[in-house]
């Protein structure tokens, strides 16, 4: 009697499931191991600073998917990025294309905040062009904010010779930068499946669609991204001193000769 109980609960719990599953649709699970890149075309990137740790950049380079990097540089006015220049020689060793960022404090002093970057942002060391990361008014309001930053944009432009991309976030971007900052390409970060659409619907060149993406040689998270649409990482290469600039890529009140201007931070 008891054996009968026994195999008639399994029998009944079969066709519990069983049922529930037939009278549910399909759903589909994503698998965790499977990042983006393993199933588009686009090209992809990477986003790092100290709080990845210890990279293997070995392992990192042979994802074949991932051809770009963005490192953190410098923060404000006196932060300096304790891996930044280990991660810039070993990123390049294995083979991706690397860019510099420094994070914009709208109420640090410019000059010193731009002496600081150009302190760790060599532009021998760099292939793509300088980053700027806006993600904090400081609580100033939105004209003395813009202000600020159009203000440190140029002297970033004059320091070294072509426009920095800018990166910030899509709700950001609508609430405060609309409208402001047309002239720079940008790096909008949103972490959805749907593309980002911007309030004024203007192009941006790249997408950072997640601060939780894995790869091999990265013991935590790592912030991804990829190029949109028709755009090049070409359209990102940062010129030395020595290259000619393409015409739309050069600045007219700059010319082709000179490249750097250190601006001096008593100035």
């Amino acid at each position: 009697m008891k054996k009968s109980i026994i195999i008639f609960s399994i029998i009944f719990s079969f066709t519990i499931g069983t049922s529930h599953a037939q009278n549910n649709k399909r759903v589909f699970v994503p698998d965790p191991e499977v990042e983006c890149e393993d199933t588009c075309t686009h090209i992809h990137g990477l986003d790092m600073s100290h709080y990845q740790g210890d990279i293997f950049w070995e392992k990192v380079g042979d994802n074949a998917k991932m051809a770009y990097v963005y490192l953190k540089a410098t923060e404000a006015d006196d932060n300096i990025d304790s891996r930044y220049e280990h991660n810039i020689k070993m990123a390049q060793k294995y083979g991706l294309k690397v860019g510099s960022y420094h994070f914009f404090r709208p109420r640090k002093e410019l000059r010193q905040q731009l002496h600081n970057f150009m302190s760790q942002c060599r532009p021998e060391e760099q292939d793509l062009v300088p980053m700027i990361d806006v993600e904090t008014t400081s609580k100033m309001n939105t004209k003395a904010f813009c202000d600020s930053l159009q203000k440190f944009l140029v002297m970033v432009e004059e320091a070294y010779r072509q426009k920095p991309l800018v990166y910030t976030g899509r709700n950001f971007y609508n609430k405060y930068l609309k409208g402001k900052i047309d002239d720079y390409q940008l790096m909008i970060a949103m972490y959805s499946d749907e593309v980002p659409v911007l309030a004024d619907e203007r192009d941006f060149i790249i997408w950072q669609y997640t601060a939780k993406g894995r790869i091999n040689g990265v013991r935590g998270y790592v912030d991804k991204s990829r190029l949109m649409g028709r755009h090049s990482l070409r359209e990102l290469r940062y010129f030395p001193k020595d290259d000619k600039i393409p015409e739309r890529q050069r600045d007219k009140k700059h010319g082709e000769e000179g490249w750097m201007i250190i601006p001096d931070p008593e100035a």
